[in-house]
Parts: C-alpha cells; structure tokens; sequence
C-alpha cells in the first residue's frame, strides 16, 4: 500500500478487515485535520490546535484492562489486580464481534514505529475509526518515512474502536469499555472509550513485557533530557508530579517527555511526541509547552473553547482536571532529534507529597534509589475524586504499575544494575507541599524545584553539606542558592513540629506495609531502607 493511499476495502486482510469502505493509510496531518472537520470529531481554535471532547472518559480506563492468558506468556505476566487474565476464547468471540462492527466503516491507518533507536524500535499499526484518534498516533509514534512504509510489517497492531461497546455478560468484561493485550496474536483492541491514551499506554506496555524479556533493556515511565555536556538526565513520576515540566528546560535538550528504554548504549525515546497534562498550564512558567497549544498539529483534549472566537481556556476545568496535548516532538524548539543520548548521570524521582512531609529535594543512595524506584509513591490530594477528604498515599509500581506487566522485581534489578554500573546519582524531588499537608501548607513553587533540579544536574549538590532527615533517612541539602535554606528541611516550614513528627510517622508506616510485597525479591539491604 502506498504513502497517502486512501482505499476502498482493501490491504487489512490479515487482521480480518476485509469489508470496510473507505481506508485512509498513513495520511498526513493536513488531511486528518479535513477528516476532523468533515466528520464533526473536533474544532480548530484560533490560532490552528484541533480541540477534541473523549466522551465519558477523560482519562485511562484502568479497571477495564486485562491481558490474554495464553501459554507463551503466561509465566511471565505478573497476574493480579493490574494485569487481568482474560480467556483466549473470549478474545477471540469479542474480537469477530468488533470486525463485525467495522463493516463497511471508514478506518483510519497509521503505520509508525514504538522506539526511537533502530535496533529496538517496534513496527507497529493503529487502525482507528477516528480520525483524529489517527492523528494522535501520528503525533504520539515515531513516524516512517515514505521509504519505510513500502516495506513494513507491523509487529503489533493496536483496533480502536471507540464506538463499539462490549456486552458484559457475553464478552467476559467488567463494563461495556474494554482494552485488551494479546501477546500471542499480537494484537490490542480497544473498544466503548474515546481517551486517546489508551493507545500509547498500550504500546508502552507492550515494550515494557519485550524490551525486559527479550534484550535486558530497562523500560521506564520517565522524561529525559540532556545537557550541553552530554550529560544525561531521567525524571520518573506519575501524573501530576512534574515529569512533563522539570524535563522542558530551554538550557537542556529534550529527548522526550514519557517512556523510554535504557540499553548497552544509553537512553532512547519510544515516543515521538509528548502527552502533557495542561490544565492552568501557565506562559510564564512553561513557555516551551504553552506554545505548542498555539500550534498546528497539537491535539488539544478536553480543553474549553468558545465556539464563537475559537480562543481556547487551559483554566477551565469543567469537562475534566486531566485536560491534555498532543504535539510531535518537533513543537518544542530545544529537543534531541535522534530521540537518543548516553548513559544518565542523573536520576530524578518525582512525588507530589500531599502530606508535606518530604524534602523538596533529597539524595539517595543506590538502595535508596531502588526502594522508592519499587515504591512509586505520590499522593492524591483532597477534592480530586469522590471520598477524598485528606490526603491519600498512592503507590505505582516503577512509577508506572498499570503498565508493568512482568514482576517489579525484573525493572528493579536492572535499574539497580545500571545504577551501579554507571555511578549515577540519585535524588528523590517533591513538588507538592510544604509548611503543612494540602489545605494547610502551600505548593513548593517550581521556581524553587527547578532551581534544586539544576543544581542536582550540575553537581552543585554533589559537593555541598547534608543533614539526615530522621524518618525517611534521606540526605537533605543544607543550602541551594535560589531557595530560601528554611524550605530544605520540611519539617522546619511546619509551625505545629509535633504534628509533621506524627505525619511523617504515619507516611513512613506507609512505605513499609506498602512494600512488604517486595521484601522477598530484594536485596536485604534494600528491603531495610525503612
């Protein structure tokens, strides 16, 4: 099939496909944006971003995900609340039923690549009844070139039908949404959810299962960037944490902003474009991110507009906190085209501690670095979801549990490994509160947290004086310049001393019942941090 075909019903045959009308192959952007607006999927806003609405769900369908129990893989999977079995049978049932579906259906085709090094990089297909769920996969995938699309073969292949809905008591599904990974057809379909996440998330764990198993690559739900020097840095976290913001530095390069792999060579991208959360997204503060909403090509989701001027509100909350954009790598000015750099000097490891009790910035240690890598902590602050009324402690496995389908211990050990082998340091940042637990305290400002971060990345740190914190046994910076010394120690911001000693106290009780699942897959002294 050629670069820019649009087909009548042909070239899908070996997925089944074999009676849809129109199919739309690797169409550039220009024509996805006429499909949008024909097809009434979204608006273009004042200044050319495509807004789009998901429907019901605005973010990812995480208890409606399940993974294919099937013999080659079953050994492998980490079989429990996150990775759900799902029968072989039913699959194939609910997958003849969705083919049934597509039936003289318009698709949309976007054949891109998962990895930014050519030596790992996965070919893979999202065929999607979307258009602009097509342009998401062009954005969010590393694209082929003319050249390239003449010959590939698709390694895995993602069918997203958002309009198709499965029927519980007949599929095996917990509701009418489902995404479900099939690691010996090599196949994930997709169905009743129109949050364009679901896509990439899929293909990420997809790479997180192969890379591991099959090359020893370490798999990581983390941003990278690089400095002038060629010195590597990597920021995991969970939404929410500043993984997106703290890794757009205009003085360092981005290499990318999600998921990435570490081999024998260094850190590569999976990805060819970035996903940020914007909500209140601020010009100020995030320049580099803020323009891409201003850019043709960006997909904004869930982001108010009016109808009327087309001007768009990133403070407006009323479909969803989770509001997004998609934009290829190529909007922010300051990035890594090969989408690869060395070994990091440097890891990050984000949280947004509600409970105000974590330093702003801490050294770790190689076990350290190994505990909260397993742990993945953040928290949830109150008014963000029915039920919360004060902080909630939530825990990731890797920074990245839903997505993490073999044992924890596998991407543990081989971070351990690296981290070892190539003397990284390792700092644990909190960007959330200080001077009391939410609706006490007050956000750390990102002033304060990219001042810490760069001081880590240049080695000002590295050389300064540390006091130990008693609780966490983390080692606290005494002095960063741009950051007022009584910020450092936490506990120093409280008024009420005794209360940030009973806090800190119910925060490590926390931690510990929380990685009693690990203590028997870890070194000891990694399981006796705490």
């Amino acid at each position: 099939m050629k670069f820019n075909d649009v087909t009548r019903g042909s070239g899908l045959e070996e997925h089944g496909i074999t009676n849809a009308n129109l199919i739309f192959w690797t169409p550039p952007t220009a024509v996805l944006y006429e499909q949008i607006i024909k097809r009434g999927e979204g608006l273009v806003s004042h200044l050319g971003a495509i807004a789009v609405k998901t429907g019901h769900y605005t973010g990812r369908a995480a208890n409606e995900k399940f993974i294919v129990d099937e013999p080659a893989s079953h050994d492998n999977i980490a079989w429990g609340k996150v990775n759900k079995p799902f029968a072989p049978a039913r699959f194939d049932a609910l997958y003849n039923r969705m083919l049934a579906y597509m039936h003289g259906k318009d698709l949309f085709v976007q054949d891109c690549f998962a990895g930014a090094d050519c030596e790992h990089r996965l070919a893979i297909r999202v065929i999607t009844e979307k258009a602009w769920h097509s342009l998401f996969a062009r954005n969010m995938f590393v694209r082929a070139t003319p050249q390239e699309l003449e010959t590939m073969r698709p390694q895995f292949t993602v069918i997203n039908m958002p309009n198709f809905h499965a029927i519980p008591t007949v599929d095996g599904t917990n509701s009418e949404t489902f995404i479900i990974v099939n690691f010996a057809r090599k196949l994930i379909i997709i169905g009743g959810t129109g949050y364009a996440g679901e896509n990439k998330k899929s293909i990420f764990t997809i790479l997180n299962y192969l890379l591991p198993i099959e090359k020893k690559i370490l798999s990581m739900h983390c941003s990278a960037n690089v400095g002038l020097k060629g010195d590597t840095a990597i920021f995991f976290g969970l939404s929410g944490t500043g993984k997106t913001t703290l890794s757009a530095d205009p003085n360092r390069s981005l290499i990318g902003d999600d998921e990435h792999g570490w081999d024998d060579k260094g850190v590569f991208n999976f990805e060819g474009g970035c996903y940020a959360k914007i909500i209140r997204l601020s010009k100020e503060a995030e320049p580099e991110i803020y323009e891409t909403t201003r850019r043709f090509g960006t997909i904004l989701e869930n982001v108010a507009i009016d109808t009327h001027s087309r001007r768009i509100d990133l403070d407006d909350d009323s479909f969803t906190e989770n509001t997004r954009a998609s934009y290829p790598l190529t909007h922010i000015p300051n990035i890594v085209l090969s989408g690869t750099a060395g070994h990091p000097s440097n890891i990050i490891m984000l949280t947004c501690d509600a409970y105000g009790v974590l330093p702003p910035i801490a050294r770790l240690s190689k076990e350290q670095a190994m505990y909260h890598f397993l742990s993945g902590y953040t928290a949830k602050v109150a008014g963000t979801e029915a039920g919360v009324k004060e902080p909630s402690a939530t825990f990731s496995t890797c920074f990245g549990g839903p997505f993490m389908p073999l044992d924890p211990a596998v991407y543990g050990e081989l971070l351990r490994e690296k981290i070892v082998q190539h003397n990284v340091s390792c700092w644990l940042v909190n960007t959330g509160w200080s001077g009391g637990p939410y609706g006490v305290g007050s956000r750390i400002k990102i002033d304060y947290s990219r001042a810490l971060v760069n001081a880590a990345l240049d080695g000002t740190l590295v050389s300064g004086s540390y006091e130990k914190d008693p609780f966490f046994g983390l080692d606290i910076p005494t002095a960063c310049a741009g950051v007022p010394a009584e910020v450092l120690n936490p506990r120093n911001t409280w008024a009420d001393k005794a209360h940030y000693d009973e806090t800190a106290g119910r925060l490590v009780a926390l931690f510990r019942e929380n990685f009693e699942k690990y203590k028997a897959s870890v070194p000891k002294e990694v399981a006796e941090v705490l």
